[in-house]
């Protein structure tokens, strides 16, 4: 008789991991819609977090406090919604103060440890497209192909500027790439899951791709392994 993490691994899974703003939710979304496939944002779940210790006024300097709130989510994912406790929550996690917060308590390991089976329960038939920083060396391991996505500093700020300026958020360029320079040193040097790329990921630099083209590159990968 097969049991369920027999049955889980025989689940396709392609695996985005990279820093902020480097385009893994729009590739992953895009690669996933090509094949059918389902996504994971693993990225929301740490926001949601941070936003759960700020509506329970919880202490995110406490470990415990913050992984009790990682631990009790009452999340529910609705196409391109998020609700938490009921209430659309999809544009208030993209605003930088949750950023910032998801990626302070994103250094807890009882916080990552508490989001670990949710996330992998999303590995459902028939694949999935799951991006974050620790997805292909934490959370699928054996995912058949792991891409890192990486892109200047520079160009994913002017990025993150552009989507929030879409969105209606007062943002200061400067301090943006200021607040992302910081990010990426807080998920490269945490003790637990730091961002580094799988020993066989595939690197990918999107910093002089069009979106189009970054897909075509993953789904060539993917091709190229089913082959």
């Amino acid at each position: 008789m097969k049991s369920r993490e027999d049955s889980e691994s025989r689940v396709p899974v392609i695996t985005i991991d990279g820093p902020t703003a480097s385009g893994k939710g729009t590739i992953a979304s895009r690669v996933a819609e090509h094949l059918g496939w389902a996504t994971l944002d693993s990225g929301a779940l740490y926001r949601l977090t941070a936003l759960g210790v700020l509506q329970d006024g919880a202490n995110a300097e406490d470990v415990e406090s913050v992984a009790k709130v990682a631990r009790e989510l009452d999340v529910r994912f609705a196409g391109d919604s998020i609700f938490l406790k009921g209430e659309d929550v999809s544009l208030r996690i993209r605003q930088e103060d949750i950023g910032n917060l998801a990626s302070r308590v994103a250094v807890y390991p009882e916080v990552r440890e508490a989001l670990l089976e949710r996330q992998r329960a999303f590995r459902q038939p028939p694949g999935l497209v799951a991006d974050g920083r620790d997805m292909g060396t934490v959370v699928f391991p054996d995912a058949p192909l792991k891409i890192f996505l990486v892109a200047a500093v520079e160009a994913r700020a002017e990025r993150r500027y552009k989507q929030l300026k879409e969105k209606g958020f007062s943002v200061n360029l400067t301090d943006l790439l200021e607040d992302m320079r910081a990010r990426d040193q807080r998920d490269a040097s945490r003790a637990s899951a730091p961002l580094v790329a799988a020993p066989d990921a595939i690197t990918i630099d999107s910093s002089g791709l069009s979106i189009d083209q970054t897909v075509q590159a993953v789904l060539d990968h993917w091709s190229t392994r089913q082959g």
